[in-house]
């Protein structure tokens, strides 16, 4: 299939598309650096070894995964490589208790045939599988596992995809080059939600509820008859094997917990509700309302990741009046609400109570004595820090939300031993930010993954000249050789740093710009486009002369494409 062929027949857009099933999948560019030896010193750099704690004007020493030494009076070997790092924070790497990062996210059956009797499905149909490993499903080049790490994160319980019991979850490095060599740990724990399959039983709360019972009660009998036949098989019928019920054995013996994904309140008063009838060890992921039963949360002894997700800040206020003649002016012109206008500003009240409950969570859970992690399963990996220091403003101490995303996860995790602190003898996960990690300018240059380097390309945001004004709104057209195609594009200007999105009348939705520059008057931007785990970068270069611009947008090896653009009237 040639080039000239594919553009023929598509428009730019869907152009990415037919790309991305032509060849499947893109080239990654290798952002991991493969030196000679293993062995890294990082100078001059402030580390935090543990929330609370700092050692200034230290060196860290790398060697083989591990980190060999950290301190002020450090030899550094003769063939270490050298990283000047004046003036940076390094901090253990952060820990996601809970995500499906890296996870190969299953086709969906396009015809799914109804079982004949849905009323006692197969156990796949019924989304019974926790025989399943997640590892089988791991993916080390998805894009989801250098997004996730270029923010700092080094290691990540991932669960599969699927509801009530998809399998078994495994504690992954964000680094590696198989799935295997990603694993620290293999089955933590057994996955699952309390929501049920379609058409068939259990698809109600209440009936996953009752299955769950029913399906740990019985593997309970099984395993004690098991034990029963092993001891003396003499007149005795053989147990049959049952994947199944055989899943639930290391949660029955207590060697692994249950981790469910339990967001809402309700979810979570279940959840516990099954953990105190079959006594089982639990861990709840992706909790976002947990604060209305912070106590029962407390005393049920789960370990508890906090979800790294928040709702859009409060709506702030337009500002009241300095003048008191004009507020009294105002409410004597004032007409009387309407009961509907009335419900709606109380709907708007406790939305807005919700949020700040919401965004506080962290501190209120810190306050009652509850230990807890994140999780970043329904988090925008673009929101985490921000997210982040949305909750130390609402106010969750600043180690406290460090040793959320270290210390606690590692000993909740079992790894306490390996991971959590900047310490001789732990393995080698780091992160490195030019300022203070919480720092609203703060940004991760470096990420070590079992002592392996990650190195992010931080492009500095160019400002605008002052000449030419790239600012505003323009509706742009492209010419491809199957005809014209239009679409919009918003640039803001925030003293001198661009940003925008761009839009096509295809699909109407915005997408970032990124790397957006203006050099004399010439404007510069990228933005991807992904599908299917696949993402295609493509630029765009254009001259502005005034309210109008030309140039180009070149979709990835597909040549490029004239574009033009005018500003739209004020």
């Amino acid at each position: 299939m040639t080039q000239r062929f594919l553009i023929g027949q598509i428009r730019w857009l869907p152009l990415v598309l037919a790309f991305i099933s032509v060849t499947g999948t893109f080239a990654q560019d290798e952002k991991q650096i493969a030196p000679v030896g293993r062995i890294y010193a990082l100078t001059n750099v402030t580390v935090v070894p543990s929330p609370g704690k700092k050692i200034e004007k230290a060196t860290v020493v790398i060697k083989d995964g591990l980190i060999q030494a950290v301190g002020t009076a450090v030899s550094i070997p003769t063939d270490a490589i050298i990283m000047k790092a004046d003036s940076m924070y390094v901090y253990a790497g952060f820990i996601d208790g809970l995500s499906r990062t890296g996870v190969i996210k299953p086709k969906d059956e396009p015809n799914p045939q109804r079982p004949k009797d849905p009323g006692n499905p197969p156990a796949d149909k019924a989304g019974i599988t926790p025989q399943n490993d997640v590892r089988n499903s791991l993916n080390p080049t998805d894009k989801s596992v250098e997004e996730l790490r270029n923010i700092g994160f080094t290691l990540a319980q991932v669960v599969p995809y699927g509801h009530f019991l998809p399998g078994t979850s495994a504690i992954v490095l964000l680094g590696g080059k198989s799935a295997d060599e990603m694993v620290l740990v293999d089955q933590s724990g057994l996955y699952s939600e309390l929501s049920g399959a379609q058409n068939v039983y259990p698809n109600t709360v209440m009936a996953v509820m009752a299955k769950w019972r029913e399906l740990y009660r019985n593997a309970s009998l099984t395993k004690s008859y098991q034990a029963l036949y092993a001891s003396n098989r003499s007149a005795l019928t053989r147990p049959l094997n049952d994947r199944v019920e055989e899943a639930f054995y290391p949660v029955i013996d207590r060697k692994i917990p249950v981790v469910f994904k339990a967001e809402k309140i309700l979810e979570t008063q279940r959840v516990l509700t099954l953990k105190n009838d079959l006594g089982f060890s639990l861990t709840i992921g992706d909790l976002k309302e947990g604060y209305p039963m912070i106590d029962k949360v407390k005393t049920s002894g789960a370990k508890i990741f906090l979800s790294l997700d928040l709702p859009d800040e409060v709506k702030k206020n337009e500002k009241k009046s300095k003048n008191k003649n004009d507020s009294l002016k105002t409410a004597k012109t004032e007409k009387p609400k309407s009961a509907a206008e009335l419900e709606k500003q109380g709907l708007e009240k406790r939305k807005n109570d919700a949020i700040v409950k919401y965004t506080g969570q962290a501190a209120d859970f810190h306050k009652a004595g509850i230990v807890f992690g994140f999780s970043a399963m329904s988090a925008k990996t673009k929101d985490i820090q921000s997210n982040l220091r949305r909750m130390i403003a609402a106010g969750l101490p600043e180690e406290v939300a460090l040793a959320a995303l270290t210390t606690n996860p590692a000993k909740m995790l079992g790894l306490e031993d390996r991971l959590g602190t900047v310490e001789n003898g732990k393995m080698a996960n780091l992160v490195v930010s030019d300022k203070p990690y919480f720092n609203e300018k703060a940004k991760v240059r470096y990420v070590f993954v079992d002592g392996n380097l990650y190195k992010l390309d931080i492009k500095e945001p160019k400002k605008s000249n002052g000449s030419v004004v790239a600012k505003g709104n323009w509706s742009y057209t492209t010419e491809t050789p199957n005809g014209t195609n239009n679409g919009k594009l918003t640039i803001n200007d925030d003293n001198g740093t661009l940003s925008g999105t761009i839009s096509n009348s295809t699909s109407g939705k915005g997408t970032e710009m990124k790397d957006v520059a203006l050099d004399g008057n010439t404007l510069s931007f990228s933005f991807e486009y992904s599908m299917g785990g696949n993402t295609m970068k493509i630029d765009v270069s254009v001259k502005i002369d005034g309210d109008a611009f030309e140039g180009v947008m070149t979709p990835g090896k597909f040549g490029s494409f004239p574009m033009k653009g005018t500003r739209d009237p004020k």
